[in-house]
């Protein structure tokens, strides 16, 4: 086990859309961690607009354990929004970002901990994406686009396995409300002069509910975001 020098207390947040079957794992493993760092900790948990019972489950956990918290919106407003959602209301030193998917392993947060003593913030790359042939593909030249654009040198944009100090996010104006938000947020934090490191993860199959955040209405929109935030940023 890592402990930081910085790890003073953590922040641990996901998103979830209709991720039901999920939620136990995710929050359960948020919660060990939290415990087995001995750590001042907190678990934050955005639905955005579920349509199933996962709100319900949230609360369930929250009875039972103050540190976990819902943070609801009342309709779906998108992947992006949710994260923005989530960095507005962690409190802890260190903010840990992942998905409620549970297609990672929340222990290897460990390797984040090796890297972000000497740097603001470290950002996961996934070492065998388990996912469908044409969804890697689609992730493979996301990436290379916003390395392009961004000038980021990153290998993984969008894995959903970041950690970051808390001070470099405050002030940080986030603006995207679907897939961009991952590009955007490394992008602004490069234009800030923040150092951000990599490390690879393991990434596994996705054994219960359906992804939602590339359905083509969000990457159309998605679009229309990346080249309003290019300009913004060039």
């Amino acid at each position: 086990m890592i402990k930081p020098k910085s790890l003073k207390s953590l922040s641990i947040f996901f998103p979830c859309y209709n991720e039901s079957e999920n939620l136990d794992s995710m929050i359960g493993q948020s919660v060990q961690i939290g415990e087995d760092y001995g750590i001042d900790y907190e678990v934050v948990v955005v639905d955005d607009g579920s349509r199933d019972n996962s709100a319900q489950k949230v609360k369930a956990w929250s009875n039972k354990n103050p540190r976990v918290r819902l943070v609801q919106h009342e309709k779906n407003r998108g992947y992006g929004a949710a994260l923005r959602t989530g960095f507005e209301n962690v409190r802890k030193e260190l903010v840990f970002l992942t998905d409620g998917d549970n297609q990672f392993h929340l222990d290897e947060i460990d390797k984040l901990f090796s890297k972000i003593d000497s740097c603001d913030a470290v950002v996961g790359f996934r070492l065998s994406r388990q996912d469908m042939p044409h969804r890697r593909l689609n992730g493979f030249l996301w990436t290379q686009l916003n390395k392009l654009l961004f000038g980021l040198k990153v290998r993984d944009v969008d894995c959903a396995f970041k950690l970051f100090r808390r001070r470099c996010l405050e002030g940080l104006t986030l603006e995207s409300d679907q897939l961009l938000i991952h590009a955007e947020i490394l992008a602004r934090l490069r234009k800030k002069g923040f150092s951000i490191e990599e490390i690879g993860v393991s990434h596994y199959p996705r054994t219960a509910g359906k992804a939602t955040a590339t359905k083509p209405s969000a990457i159309f929109k998605t679009f229309g975001e990346l080249f309003r935030l290019y300009w913004k940023i060039k």
